[in-house]
C-alpha cells in the first residue's frame, strides 16, 4: 500500500533533503500505527454517547452534569491541539506522540475505575489533554515518514478515512461493550491499544529533527481559554438560555482572550500558531470547512443516536450498528478522493462533500415520529457520510500543503483543532435549537396529553416533567428535525466557503501528484 522505490547504499548514506521525509523500514506498519492512534482518540469523543445512561446510575450523575462527560474530554481537546503540535515540533514528534499516548491510556484507566462523579470528570478532562498531545503529532509524522506525492497522499488518504469514520466506529463499540460486558469497557479498551501502540512507535516510526524554539507560553494559555470559554458558552447557551450571566461572561471573557491570543501570535518571534498559515487563501477556506462540516456532523450524530433509541426503540448495539453503512460510505468516497484530487484539485471535492453533506442534512429536517430506519434516516446518513469522506480526505491534504517541516505539527494541530472546537461548537448550537423548539412542541402537546393521559402516566409527567409516549417522541422528533435545520445553514457556510475561496491552482496539482517534489508546496 504504501511501498516505494529500492533504497540503494548510496541512498542511504547520502544526506536527506531538507525537510524530506525519512523512511522506516516497514511504512505500511508505521501507518497502521499512527491510524490506530487517531482512530482511538477521534472514537473517544462518541463511543461514551450510547453508554451515558448506564454510566449515570452508576455514578448518580444529574442529567446537566452528565453532559460534561462528553464536553470535559472535547473541551480539554480541543482548547489543547495547538499546543500539542507545538511541542511535538519542538522536542521531536515520535517523543511527544508516545508520551501523549501514555497519558491518554493511563486517563482511559481512571475513567474506567471511577466511583464519583467528579473523578469520572477529572479523568476525562485528562484524557482530552493527552488525545491534544498524541492527535497533532500523529498528522505531523506523516510528513516525516511518507515522501510528497502519491505516497503521502495514499497515507493521508487513510489518515483522513480512520479521523473521518471514527465517530460511526465509536458508536458502534460503544453499543457492542455497554452491550455484551459493562459501561466501563468503552474505557478499558484503550489499555491494550494504548500499550501496544506506544511499543510499536519507537521501533517502526522515524524521530522528527528537533526543531529549536521555545514554547510560546502566553500563546497556549489564552488560546487554550479563549476557544474552551467560548464551547462552554454555547454549552451554557443550550441549558440555560442566551442571557443567563454565565453565558454571557463565557462570551465575553472568550473575545478578550481570542483577541489577546492574535495580538500574542502578531508580537511573538516564535509564535505556537503562525497566521502566515492563513494566507494561503485554500489553507485557511479549509479550516472554515472543516469547522462548519464537524459542526453538523457531531450534531447528527447526537441526535440520530436519541431518535434510533427513544423513538425506534434500538438496543444499544443495534443502535451502534445502524451507524455502520455511514462508516463505509465514508471510506468509499475517501478512496475515491484520494485517486482523483492530484488529477482535479481540492475545489471539486470540497464542494461536491460540502453539497452532498447539506443534502442528506435537509433531508433529515423531515424526520417525524413515524419515520422508520430504512424510510427516514438510512438515505440521508449515506449521503452525508459520502459527502464527509469526500471532505475529510481533501481537507488533510490541502491543511498541511506547503507548509515547512517544521511548521507542520501546528498546521496539522489547527485542522484537527477546528474539527474538535467546531464539533463542540455546532453540538451546542444545534442544542439550544432543539431545546427552544422541543418546549414549544411540548406546550402545544400538554392538552392533547392531559385529556388523554391515564392517571399513571400523569402521575409519573408530575415526578419526571417529561411526556411519555406518544407526546414525547413527538416533541423529540420536532426538536431534532428543527435542529438539523440549524445544520443546514452550518454546512450551506462550508458550501460558499469552498465556492468562493478555494481555487484549482497549477503548484497544487503538481504538489498532490508530486511533480513538484520533496518540498514542492503550492504557491
Amino acid at each position: 500500500m504504501c511501498g516505494g522505490p529500492i533504497v540503494t547504499t548510496s541512498q542511504l548514506t547520502a544526506p536527506a533533503a531538507p525537510g524530506a521525509a525519512r523512511r522506516p523500514g516497514r511504512p505500511g506498519v508505521a501507518l497502521t500505527v499512527i491510524a490506530a492512534l487517531q482512530l482511538m482518540v477521534v472514537l473517544d469523543t462518541t463511543i461514551v454517547n450510547i453508554a451515558l445512561p448506564h454510566i449515570q446510575g452508576t455514578l448518580e450523575f444529574t442529567t446537566t452534569q452528565l453532559s460534561w462527560v462528553v464536553n470535559a474530554y472535547t473541551l480539554t481537546f480541543g482548547g489543547l491541539l495547538l499546543l500539542g503540535g507545538r511541542a511535538g515540533d519542538i522536542l521531536g514528534r515520535r517523543r511527544v506522540f508516545v508520551s501523549g499516548v501514555l497519558l491518554f491510556t493511563f486517563a482511559s484507566l481512571l475513567c474506567g475505575i471511577a466511583q464519583e462523579p467528579w473523578q469520572m470528570l477529572a479523568a476525562r478532562a485528562l484524557q482530552g489533554v493527552g488525545g491534544a498531545i498524541a492527535s497533532p503529532t500523529a498528522l505531523a509524522l506523516i510528513t516525516t515518514t511518507f515522501r510528497e506525492g502519491p505516497e503521502r497522499n495514499r497515507a493521508f488518504g487513510i489518515f483522513a478515512a480512520v479521523s473521518a469514520s471514527g465517530a460511526a466506529i465509536g458508536l458502534l463499540a460503544g453499543g457492542m461493550l455497554t452491550e455484551w460486558l459493562d459501561w466501563r469497557w468503552v474505557f478499558y479498551v484503550n489499555l491494550p491499544i494504548g500499550i501496544l501502540i506506544a511499543v510499536l512507535a519507537p521501533v517502526f516510526i522515524n524521530e522528527s529533527e528537533r526543531n529549536p524554539g521555545r514554547f510560546d507560553v502566553t500563546g497556549a494559555l489564552t488560546s487554550t481559554a479563549g476557544m474552551a470559554s467560548l464551547v462552554y458558552g454555547f454549552i451554557r447557551a443550550s441549558e440555560d438560555g442566551w442571557s443567563d450571566g454565565l453565558t454571557l461572561g463565557a462570551f465575553a471573557a472568550s473575545l478578550v482572550l481570542l483577541t489577546a491570543f492574535v495580538l500574542t501570535e502578531r508580537r511573538t518571534s516564535d509564535p505556537i500558531t503562525p497566521l502566515r498559515m492563513f494566507a494561503d487563501r485554500n489553507r485557511s477556506g479549509t479550516y472554515l470547512i472543516m469547522m462548519s462540516l464537524a459542526a453538523a456532523m457531531f450534531g447528527m450524530f447526537f441526535f440520530i443516536v436519541l431518535f434510533v433509541q427513544n423513538v425506534l426503540d434500538y438496543s444499544p448495539i443495534t443502535s451502534g450498528l445502524a451507524f455502520l453503512p455511514v462508516t463505509v460510505a465514508i471510506m468509499t468516497s475517501a478512496g475515491l478522493s484520494t485517486r482523483l484530487l492530484p488529477v482535479l484539485g481540492p475545489k471539486p471535492f470540497l464542494t461536491a462533500g460540502a453539497v452532498l453533506t447539506g443534502t442528506g442534512m435537509a433531508w433529515l429536517t423531515l424526520i417525524s415520529p413515524d419515520s422508520s430506519y430504512l424510510g427516514g434516516v438510512l438515505g440521508p446518513m449515506l449521503l452525508f457520510g459520502f459527502g464527509m469522506g469526500l471532505v475529510f480526505v481533501t481537507a488533510t491534504l490541502t491543511a498541511v500543503s506547503g507548509v515547512a517541516q517544521h511548521e507542520s505539527g501546528a498546521a496539522s494541530s489547527l485542522l484537527n483543532a477546528t474539527q474538535m472546537v467546531g464539533g463542540s461548537l455546532g453540538l451546542s448550537i444545534l442544542m439550544t435549537v432543539f431545546g427552544t423548539a422541543s418546549r414549544d412542541e411540548a406546550e402545544r402537546q400538554m392538552p392533547s396529553f392531559l385529556a388523554e393521559a391515564t392517571p399513571a402516566q400523569q402521575e409519573a409527567f408530575a415526578r419526571t416533567h417529561e411526556l411519555p409516549p406518544p407526546w414525547g417522541h413527538q416533541v423529540l422528533a420536532e426538536g431534532i428535525a428543527t435542529a438539523f435545520w440549524a445544520g443546514v445553514g452550518l454546512v450551506a457556510l462550508a458550501v460558499v466557503t469552498a465556492v468562493l475561496v478555494v481555487r484549482v491552482r497549477k503548484s497544487d496539482l503538481e504538489a498532490l501528484s508530486g511533480a513538484a517534489g520533496p518540498g514542492g508546496h503550492a504557491a
